[in-house]
């Protein structure tokens, strides 16, 4: 297959065996069913969304499959490449997020995405992006170096230097400038990724979506029955209220949504169900919440 070809049935097959594989997954250790929910968009296009709430282990969680086309790219699509504004489109993907119960349990977010730019009697101009990346409320070495092994393994058959770059830039994507703090402990973060030609950035894509399963799978089950107590859950609504600035101030992907007329459901089921926000509030010198902040928080070579 030549460097500029794209096979969008190949990339649309796959993400809706990887859907179906996680959430069968996620079934099996939460003990319940998920929702199935299709819709379809005006605009063109459509997808699946598959929810848990009010779970065993999953307080709520999404594993969404969408297949969008359009007329113009939005804003937020064209800003980093504005010699494609004005073009028609297609993007089709599988983004989730999972809000555990136990405060223990990490909360996780991974994306794979498949995007063309279109215009008659052009090639079309594609890439592909996705990443993944864990989000602790109370950290532990041990996940965190579990979560950033399965990244880079996932890597590391496709370039010696992937994983590094995609690490740095999940650290500078993932970040939330106007508190100069990281959402979470990172992961892999990746976009316009064309390199090779299709069949490698296909293949590197799969090897990422596919990661996810043993990636976050083993933490859940490790820590998903730790005994915890109102002060848990205090500090975790608290720390949930990052996770929502970050989706609603500076995701690229929730801009992309909504400005291109996606389902407002599908798009805000990252949003956790409890969340607090205090004013000013610091932990207490000492403390595990405090560790979250000194020791898990700031930039880390984790393998």
């Amino acid at each position: 297959m030549s460097v500029t070809a794209c096979d969008p049935s190949a990339v649309k097959t796959w993400l809706l065996d990887l859907q179906s594989r996680i959430v069968a997954a996620l079934e099996a250790a939460d003990g319940l069913p998920f929702r199935t929910d299709s819709w379809d968009r005006p605009e063109g296009g459509g997808g699946i969304s598959r929810l848990i709430e009010e779970g065993n282990v999953l307080e709520r969680g999404g594993v969404n499959f969408s297949h969008v086309t359009g007329v113009q790219l939005p804003p937020s699509a064209s800003a980093h490449r504005p010699e494609l504004a004005g073009r028609r489109w297609e993007a089709m993907g599988v983004s989730l997020v999972l809000h555990p119960r136990n405060p223990y349990v990490p909360t996780v977010h991974m994306n794979v995405r498949c995007f063309s730019a279109l215009k008659d009697g052009e090639a079309p101009v594609w890439w592909f992006g996705g990443g993944m990346d864990l989000t602790p409320y109370y950290g532990f070495e041990q996940d965190a170096r579990h979560f950033h092994l399965a990244c880079k393994s996932a890597l590391d058959p496709f370039g010696p230097g992937l994983h590094a770059r995609f690490k740095d830039w999940c650290d500078r994507y993932f970040f939330l400038k106007h508190r100069n703090e990281a959402r979470g402990v990172g992961g892999i973060f990746f976009d316009d990724f064309s390199e090779g030609g299709f069949d490698h950035a296909f293949a590197m894509t799969r090897s990422v979506g596919d990661a996810f399963i043993d990636a976050y799978l083993p933490i859940l089950e490790r820590r998903k029955d730790i005994a915890y107590g109102e002060r848990e859950r205090d500090f975790q609504a608290y720390r949930r209220g990052r996770y929502v600035e970050f989706n609603l101030v500076l995701d690229r992907g929730t801009l992309f949504g909504l400005q291109s007329g996606g389902r407002t459901e599908s798009i805000l089921m990252s949003l956790p169900p409890l969340v607090k926000w205090r004013y000013d509030w610091q932990p207490a010198p000492g403390t595990p919440e405090a560790e979250l902040y000194t020791a898990f928080l700031p930039a880390c070579d984790w393998v």
